[in-house]
């Protein structure tokens, strides 16, 4: 469904790796399936020295558009000419006016009538400043002439303090339905699918409770490195990445109460009490259900990887994890007791993020004749990548004399559909903000809670040194100590991937 406000998108970074990247590929997939408002247009600014003809340019590249197209009515040249740019110093509020008058130029051009969204895809030690130069020109507040939208990227704050801070200072420019804190993790459809499994099925939410399931896993693995970050990510690390964001909102949504409707506020009302439940962990227990580690050199198929420390801006002695696995307990009626496993990790196996829903056991095993059957309890996974879908484990007989059980999956596979189009999680991301729908965004309570949680690990990690950072070789697991979180016989995490050959690997689903 197209959407009807005209609006404006004002993208600060623009010539920078996120906007090629993610949003200019976004943008372009909108307009070619006719989503974007009547009247749209795309202002890029940032400190690159760019025409409008230069920004289209490189548009062009980024989306393998031929510079000899220029019939009118074609989707790749009409959305072309809905991109301008203007060079600014962002660390100066008086350029701003230029920014101001190169909007208004192109507001009146196209007819927008007001409406714009600021999308910050910049480091975030720049938010408060374009925040507050967006103010002295009268940009932010919203009227009767146009509403106003602040988009920002992760990560919000390095830890509790610095996040309340940003958002103090933001909160004097901009209000909290005017923020819009983005998470591309949010926009993946099979994470959307969580509620609606949940909440649209009479044989899952009756089972969904500390009764029914013996424990909760959440994994999000990546196979490659740190990639040439190693300046931002030896500061941040796997905690501060991957866990503090992502995995805490993966968290709330397989935890969270049914909410009175399907509305922003009443969604994040419930993802937010989930935060607040949880059990924090004290420092002097932080070894006991934390693990962290840190990949070390290995061969992958033939390749040598170097170890994180020989990664290129690393310090040789540095201590930043690459993998955190942690227990966490939610303390409330339905979750009580329950222990939900959380790990993440760079150089793993492979790259894959699911959710685990794993059912108790039957009170009495009759067909359990094989001690060596691990693992044998009803399993529920949810993937959100790779290879979308869901599956149940369960257990049938084999065929033939006697009760030999055997475990057999029931799955199902987005791919599988009539119409199979998944849209990349920036294309739905973009849409609800136009829309004004803040549902998939995390609000600021909820950012500030989840710090709650991490900081006192992160100040444990930092003040004592006697809790161990362990080595592992980069594609496999992560540290073996991770499986004695656990803490029952014969029972690990799920590994979904198996090695099929020296080429490459097989993840079930």
């Amino acid at each position: 469904m197209q959407i009807r406000e005209n609006q404006l998108l004002v993208i600060f970074g623009a010539s920078g790796d996120l906007t090629s990247r993610k949003l200019i590929p976004a943008l372009f997939a909108l307009h070619s399936q006719k989503l974007l408002p009547g009247a749209f247009a795309v202002i890029g600014t940032g400190r690159s020295d760019l025409s409008d003809e230069a920004f289209r340019q490189l548009a062009r590249e980024v989306l393998k558009i031929s510079d000899d197209k220029k019939t009118t009515g074609d989707p790749a040249v009409d959305f072309i000419h809905l991109l301008h740019y203007v060079s600014i110093d962002t660390l100066q509020p008086s350029a701003y006016k230029k920014l101001k008058e190169k909007m208004e130029d192109v507001d009146q051009k196209f007819g927008i009538g007001g409406n714009c969204i600021f999308y910050l895809a910049t480091p975030p030690d720049l938010y408060t400043i374009i925040a507050e130069s967006l103010a002295i020109q009268h940009l932010n507040k919203s009227s009767s002439s146009g509403w106003r939208r602040l988009i920002i990227e992760k990560p919000v704050g390095y830890n509790y303090q610095s996040a309340r801070s940003l958002h103090k200072s933001l909160y004097a420019y901009f209000n909290e339905e005017q923020l819009y804190r983005i998470d591309h993790y949010l926009g993946k459809e099979t994470v959307q699918n969580v509620m609606v499994t949940r909440f649209s099925n009479g044989i899952f939410e009756p089972l969904w409770n500390r009764n029914y399931v013996h424990h909760v896993e959440i994994t999000s693995s990546e196979s490659i490195g740190i990639e040439n970050r190693g300046g931002y990510y030896d500061k941040a690390g796997a905690m501060r990445d991957m866990l503090q964001n992502h995995l805490l909102q993966l968290l709330t949504l397989v935890a969270m109460e049914p909410p009175t409707l399907i509305t922003s506020n009443a969604i994040r009302n419930e993802t937010l009490k989930v935060l607040q439940s949880v059990r924090p962990i004290p420092a002097k227990e932080v070894a006991e259900n934390v693990i962290r580690g840190q990949y070390t050199e290995s061969t992958i198929h033939g390749i040598r990887m170097p170890s994180y420390r020989n990664e290129p801006g690393i310090k040789p002695d540095s201590r930043t994890e690459t993998f955190v696995a942690l227990k966490l307990f939610i303390e409330n009626w339905r979750w009580g007791g329950v222990p939900f496993f959380i790990r993440t990790g760079k150089r793993l196996p492979t790259r894959v993020t699911e959710i685990v829903i794993h059912f108790k056991s039957t009170p009495h095993k009759l067909f359990c004749f094989d001690e060596n059957r691990h693992n044998a309890e009803n399993q529920l996974v949810i993937r959100i990548q790779p290879d979308e879908g869901m599956l149940l484990k369960f257990g049938m007989k084999v065929p033939g004399a006697g009760f030999k059980v055997q475990d057999v999956n029931m799955n199902f596979h987005y791919s599988d559909l009539a119409y199979n189009h998944i849209p990349e999680a920036y294309q739905r991301l973009l849409i609800d903000c136009m829309q004004g729908d803040s549902t998939l965004f995390t609000r600021g309570d909820a950012i500030e809670q989840a710090w709650e949680i991490v900081d006192p690990i992160l100040w444990a990690w930092e003040n004592d040194r006697d809790i161990p950072i362990y080595g592992y070789p980069a594609g496999t697991w992560g540290p073996r100590e991770s499986d004695r979180l656990i803490g029952e016989p014969n029972m690990t995490w799920r590994y979904p991937c198996k090695n099929l050959s020296d080429d490459g690997i097989y993840c079930e689903l």
